[in-house]
């Protein structure tokens, strides 16, 4: 019987997914790289334009806990949207809230309002969602052997943003002052700007492109998120961007406090910050590759190594000997680079083995649900971790790091094969 042709189940005729679309996937790259200079634009200000609009520093924390938290509710609205228009809306529709959310900060500074600026950020973490979900675009726009590279190369285009979008904060604040605007609240009108274009750019750069199942379906989110679940590889990959999100926020988030608390200078903080974005970025070409040539379960696993690399070393890390000492910040820089780089490894492997565990509209659901609990569990994560830095230290935030990556070792122990759905199914 002569062989036939293996139809497309994830999208319409004019599907994509025939072979890599270098076009559309360098649009996907330069939307992801505005969006990276809107996010941190923002979120480098965010503690300290809620200071003022408050009058209080209880606040000062509330502007990025509303952006995790806008991100990881809106995360499924804008899967489901994709599900129905294809990614080209659903992505757009992401970036255009996000700009949105910036016009809201900038009018909560006019009024020194707080709800309205707490408000703003939540839709703000809608870029940051968009942003996620990009990967998984770049992953369709691809071979399934090339997945996992296309999908890290959008992850590898955060890194200049990251880097050029704090630069841009006092140029912000100068700008902000001429047109009467707080100046913290300056770069939100950065953060609009590129996130307008970022809309555009999708708008205009990807294909017309709908899931060939996009009529709505009840239960669709719930039915495709058990059934993953229910299969060993595809809830190890779900396991792996969960777990590795939450581990690296946790102790990321407080490495600051406690550097603070050691008497290092806020130099040596930002040093290892960047350090650690680097680490979380820079490398994930590498970690997409190695995906694609030896699976995604052998990547997620070191990852983990990593992991416990680095709370061994950040547990360990030698305290600052007095008051107004620098302190050690050696071992830390290596731990926080051995953190970022963990989480680039799960988060690659895990989303490439989501990926290709479910097609079409269902597929897409399933992701934005993932993605959901990934931002909820690492916002539960970072509040946990203030009281475990007041109580225990630093090392106790490494242990609570450590607590979670058993969830990680344990699908790692019980998935079944050494290969990546991506693979079985090629």
């Amino acid at each position: 019987m002569p062989a036939q042709p293996s139809p497309e189940p994830s999208a319409t005729p004019d599907s994509p997914n025939a072979g890599t679309h270098r076009a559309p996937l360098t649009w996907l790259v330069v939307a992801q790289l505005l969006s990276g200079i809107g996010i941190a634009s923002g979120v480098a200000v965010g503690g300290v334009l809620a200071e003022q609009v408050a009058g209080t520093a209880a606040a000062a924390g509330s502007a990025q806990t509303a952006s995790i938290i806008g991100a990881g509710l809106l995360a499924l609205p804008l899967s489901t949207l994709a599900s129905r228009y294809g990614r080209r809306g659903g992505l757009a529709a992401g970036f255009g809230l996000g700009a949105l959310g910036a016009v809201l900060v900038l009018l909560a500074t006019l009024g020194s309002q707080l709800w309205l600026l707490l408000l703003g950020m939540g839709l703000f973490g809608s870029a940051t969602a968009a942003g996620l979900q990009s990967r998984y675009a770049a992953g369709e726009l691809s071979r399934p052997q090339r997945r996992a590279t296309a999908m890290s190369v959008v992850i590898w285009s955060t890194t200049v943003g990251s880097v050029i979008g704090p630069n841009l904060s006092q140029p912000g604040s100068d700008l902000g002052e001429r047109l009467g605007i707080v100046a913290p609240g300056g770069p939100y009108l950065i953060s609009a700007v590129v996130f307008v274009l970022a809309a555009l750019v999708m708008l205009f750069g990807l294909p017309r492109v709908r899931p060939a199942d996009a009529a709505p379906v009840r239960g669709h989110t719930i039915g495709a998120l058990t059934a993953a679940l229910r299969e060993p590889g595809s809830r190890l990959g779900i396991v792996a961007v969960v777990t590795g999100h939450a581990m690296m926020v946790a102790v990321m988030v407080m490495t600051p406090v406690h550097m603070n608390h050691q008497g290092m200078s806020l130099v040596l903080v930002g040093l290892v910050i960047s350090i650690h974005i680097l680490g979380m970025y820079a490398a994930s070409p590498l970690f997409g590759a190695l995906t694609d040539r030896i699976g995604a379960r052998w990547v997620i696993g070191l990852g983990a190594i990593m992991f416990v690399l680095a709370f061994v070393l950040g547990a360990t890390a030698p305290e600052s000997a007095g008051h107004h000492g620098a302190g050690n910040p050696w071992q830390l820089m290596v731990a926080l680079s051995l953190l970022g780089l963990g989480w680039s490894a799960c988060l690659i492997g895990g989303s490439s083995m989501i990926a290709g565990a479910t097609t079409g509209s269902q597929g897409i659901r399933l992701q934005g649900a993932v993605d959901s609990a990934m931002s909820l569990i690492a916002a539960i994560g970072a509040a946990l971790s203030g009281p475990v830095l007041a109580v225990w230290g630093y090392a106790g935030v490494n242990l609570l790091g450590a607590v979670v990556l058993l969830g990680l070792v344990a699908a790692l122990i019980f998935s079944r094969s050494p290969r990546s759905i991506a693979e079985v199914r090629t």
